[in-house]
């Protein structure tokens, strides 16, 4: 049986769309149960109902009660992107990323009524690229969490996996992320703004503001520039080898090379720096 959340509504239209989990299963003729809540005593019934050996769960994003917790032979075994206890909650790819990390991985564990916090079965560690973004790095990890857990199930099955607790004393958390997370403070080092548009690249993106309105910030990255600075934090100093270089914490630059604003399409800095006459000594708020 494959359980997912219910159809939501989508795209422009708000057409009812099943996660593509349910889709895979019906293609396969597998039975999909979606229930609102996986804690309705008519789900946990029928779920009783099969006697199942284990539960695999990805990303489903509901807390189990512990009559669902305790159902599974061998328990309710979890998939989550981090090297547990780092990173705990709804957001630890892009954390990581934001962080500056230069590796993370993925932990299979046994789940209880904590956030993330059951004993570990396996884990496997991968490298971040230098400018690998948290998309990129979530289809890598969706491949090794995927392989990870087959060989998690082939141990636990043959009875020589043993379950090691989480040192609680080294968890870190990331919460789920907000809109709000992607506004750039360039009072930061452009390093760190670096981390953070790539860790949200995806959704849900990193903006700013110019001329008292929104721009969303494409891509970029830090830049060096000879010479002292002192400019206020967010001063476009001008368009350099492409890029609009704009003064950042600790005297670094940040140089951004692609950019919108809403509902328009994304350009190049030339073009923007073109398109909106853009000069030097303005300021990114």
């Amino acid at each position: 049986m494959v359980v997912s959340q219910p159809a939501r509504p989508t795209g422009r239209g708000r057409h009812l769309e099943d996660p593509a989990v349910a889709g895979w299963a019906r293609d396969r003729h597998i039975e999909v149960e979606q229930p609102a809540r996986v804690d309705e005593a008519d789900f946990l019934e029928r779920l009783s109902r099969l006697e199942p050996s284990v539960a695999v769960v990805v990303a489903y994003g509901q807390i189990f009660p512990a009559e669902l917790l305790d159902l599974p032979r061998y328990g309710c075994v979890n998939l989550h992107a981090s090297l547990l206890p780092k990173y705990r909650g709804a957001a630890p790819i892009q954390a990581a990323v934001a962080a500056g990390e230069h590796s993370t991985g993925v932990t299979t564990m046994l789940m209880e009524e904590g956030l993330d916090s059951g004993p570990i079965l396996m884990q496997r560690e991968a490298a971040i690229g230098r400018q690998e973004t948290a998309d990129q790095l979530s289809r890598r990890l969706a491949v090794m969490g995927a392989e990870l857990m087959v060989e998690t199930l082939d141990l636990l099955e043959g009875g020589s996996l043993e379950a090691r607790p989480q040192d609680d004393a080294h968890a870190t958390y990331a919460p789920r992320l907000k809109k709000a997370d992607g506004r750039l403070d360039w009072s930061r080092p452009a390093s760190e703004l670096f981390n953070l548009l790539r860790a949200l690249a995806g959704w849900p993106g990193v903006f700013t503001n110019l001329r008292g309105r929104p721009v969303k910030v494409s891509w970029g990255q830090p830049m060096r520039i000879e010479g002292a600075g002192g400019e206020a934090c967010g001063t476009f100093l001008g368009l350099l080898d492409g890029r609009l270089a704009v003064r950042c914490g600790r005297d670094s630059v940040f140089g951004i090379e692609r950019l919108q604003r809403p509902g328009r399409q994304v350009l190049s800095a030339a073009q923007f720096a073109n398109g909106e006459r853009l000069r030097s000594g303005e300021r990114f708020e």
